[in-house]
């Protein structure tokens, strides 16, 4: 397969347009910033989506600037992108953003003194101590009870978590993702944690600073320096990836590569600005597969 840049470079003049050159089909405006979800976008478990390292590879050798952003908290940042190295796609850390950093700066730069109950894994535990933040196990003690995907949620965790609350501390959560996709299927994420406590204090979570948050979005355009006008954003998840683009005014591209299927998009009220079969589709489209722009086939 032959790699290409789109040749429709006006954003105007390539809406519902395609143009063909030896058997490729070309649909999108090209962007100075292409923001890319990970699990089900960029891979599948250990597994590279077919295409997506020569559509990074693409994306980069024509100048654009390309960064990582998962809600995905259970692993620091060093280690997609070291996973990423290794799928062939060559990335520095200082190019991925998770759920985890983005809360530890945010509670670093609003609530430094925060005291922390936390429900979460360990990289989420050393991104908060990184930034000097105070955990306690004590729910007595805390003013914040941060939640993220927790592999050992227990009995416990949930009710500490409810008498924290009641006791006046912040619900706050990395992300709101109810499953994260694998090869093969999905399995459950934080969205099961944050509904056991919602479930058992009667209150809703306060505050998500993961996708679709501006939070992570201002995060993202930082790491760009970029506008949200120049950028797009890429990935498989409607209410997350597509909503946080819609909302700050990005393009948006949602891939079919992970928890989203075409038929989805009847009944959502968040319409990305394409839908493609794979990453592929961002340089490369052939007519067998999928470049539909505006929902419209």
């Amino acid at each position: 397969m032959q790699w290409l840049w789109n040749r429709c470079l006006d954003p105007v003049a390539s809406m519902g347009r395609t143009e063909s050159q030896g058997g490729a089909y070309f649909a999108m405006r090209r962007f100075k910033g292409y923001i890319f979800d990970l699990d089900g976008t960029i891979y599948l478990s250990e597994q590279a989506i077919p295409g997506a390292p020569e559509t990074i590879e693409a994306l980069r050798a024509g100048g654009a600037r390309v960064a990582f952003l998962s809600n995905k908290p259970i692993e620091p940042a060093s280690s997609y992108a070291v996973k990423l190295t290794k799928l062939g796609i060559p990335t520095p850390s200082a190019d991925v953003l998770n759920s985890s950093i983005i809360m530890a700066r945010y509670l670093a730069r609003t609530a430094p003194n925060a005291r922390v109950y936390l429900i979460g894994e360990e990289p989420l535990e050393a991104e908060l101590c990184e930034r000097n933040i105070a955990l306690t196990t004590d729910p007595l003690e805390a003013d914040h009870v941060v939640v993220s995907w927790d592999r050992q949620f227990t009995y416990k965790k949930l009710d500490d978590a409810l008498q924290a609350i009641k006791c006046g501390a912040r619900f706050i959560a990395t992300h709101p993702d109810r499953t994260c996709p694998v090869d093969g299927g999905e399995v459950a994420d934080v969205g099961g944690m944050i509904g056991a406590i919602e479930g058992v204090t009667g209150k809703r979570v306060e505050l998500v600073t993961g996708k679709p948050s501006p939070i992570t979005l201002t995060e993202a355009l930082a790491l760009l320096d970029l506008p949200a006008e120049e950028c797009i954003m890429v990935g498989d998840r409607l209410e997350t990836d597509m909503r946080m683009g819609r909302d700050a005014g990005m393009a948006t591209a949602l891939v079919l590569t992970g928890v989203t299927r075409r038929e989805d998009l009847a009944t959502s009220t968040v319409k990305p600005d394409y839908v493609l079969d794979s990453v592929a589709g961002l340089v490369y489209v052939h007519p067998s597969e999928s470049c539909v722009q505006a929902g419209v086939k």
